[in-house]
């Protein structure tokens, strides 16, 4: 009997193997597993001494990988003088190659190492990080290469992934209504403020997809990568995921003078870059909120991966409070 398989987890020697195989960089003498979350992260190094990353890709809710895209944006933002981890094209010239498993293929991708220390909790890291992502989308303006599959509006980051999660084990019947008016009230909120502001997206901005680094001049400067879930979005998503990833989890909590200062000193470094609209302001608050659901549909499409007690039932109920306390949360300018 053959069984289905849900993700295998390459090794890092077979993951250095097959690089070597279909990549023009050498004979790898390191290979390390990074990290196994939504994709899995592989470091290499090779003879001559460079060091690359190594992503495959996971199966995701949303379809396959933005390859193209991604590796096009990338190669337009460092043209652009940003700093971020470019895709290495494999020796046929393509931007990913895939690798077969027993799930069947996944596309494997390469980038550039990066070295730094990542963005901390002093005003100057998140001076540098705001003012960096402020540059990012001034770049990104004039991309003009291959259309991103996905786009980061409501349907995609809200609509979308409130449906699998009501398909989700865990879910149950006195939950489920509560979850979709949730979501409705949501969606009508923000299409309330009119319109909003569009940008070339990274889509997982919260201080932990880039570094601090000093350029040869001694100014200490961003570097951006994981742009996996990059693509044209809302501005207030974006400048919305580093106050969601501060913001206290249990509905009660409040915001302490630390995260509040954090999250003041980043809205103002990139207001000094970049001007943001007063209803892309208001926004904010509430794609906190649809950041938060879309990392609810995420989870609910990795419970073949992760098991259905990723995502319990006590879990979802405490979702469900700490949305209902985001419906009328103001975050301080």
């Amino acid at each position: 009997m053959e069984l289905e398989i849900a993700q295998s987890t390459p090794t890092a020697a077979g993951i250095a193997k097959f690089v070597q195989a279909h990549y023009d960089l050498g004979e790898v003498l390191e290979s390390e597993f990074l990290r196994r979350s939504f994709n899995q992260v592989y470091r290499l190094g090779f003879a001559d001494g460079r060091r690359v990353v190594a992503r495959l890709s996971a199966e995701r809710p949303r379809g396959d990988p933005n390859v193209l895209f991604e590796a096009a944006a990338l190669e337009h933002l460092a043209r652009a003088g940003c700093r971020v981890s470019r895709c290495l094209p494999a020796a046929n010239g393509e931007v990913a190659v895939r690798l077969p498993l027993p799930e069947g293929s996944r596309p494997l991708m390469l980038f550039e190492h990066l070295d730094g220390e990542f963005a901390g909790d002093a005003a100057d890291d998140i001076r540098v990080f705001a003012q960096g992502l402020a540059t990012l989308h001034a770049a990104g303006k004039s991309y003009e290469g291959p259309d991103s599959v996905y786009r980061l509006d409501l349907d995609y980051l809200l609509l979308q992934p409130l449906q699998g999660l009501l398909r989700a084990p865990t879910m149950t019947a006195e939950l489920r209504p509560q979850f979709e008016q949730l979501g409705e009230r949501l969606h009508a909120a923000i299409s309330a403020l009119g319109t909003l502001s569009q940008v070339p997206c990274h889509g997982d901005a919260h201080g932990s997809n880039n570094f601090i680094v000093a350029d040869a001049q001694g100014r200490r400067e961003a570097v951006f990568f994981d742009f996996d879930e990059a693509g044209p979005g809302y501005l207030a998503y974006e400048l919305a995921v580093y106050p969601w990833i501060l913001y206290p989890r249990a509905p009660d909590e409040v915001l302490s003078d630390k995260p509040k200062a954090q999250w003041q000193h980043f809205i103002s470094a990139y207001r000094e870059a970049r001007p943001v609209a007063d209803n892309d302001l208001a926004a904010i608050a509430r794609f906190m909120a649809v950041r938060q659901f879309w990392l609810l549909g995420e989870y609910a499409g990795r419970i073949q991966v992760w098991g259905s007690q990723a995502m319990p039932t006590s879990y979802l109920r405490k979702q469900v409070a700490m949305l209902r306390a985001w419906e009328t949360l103001e975050l301080p300018l």
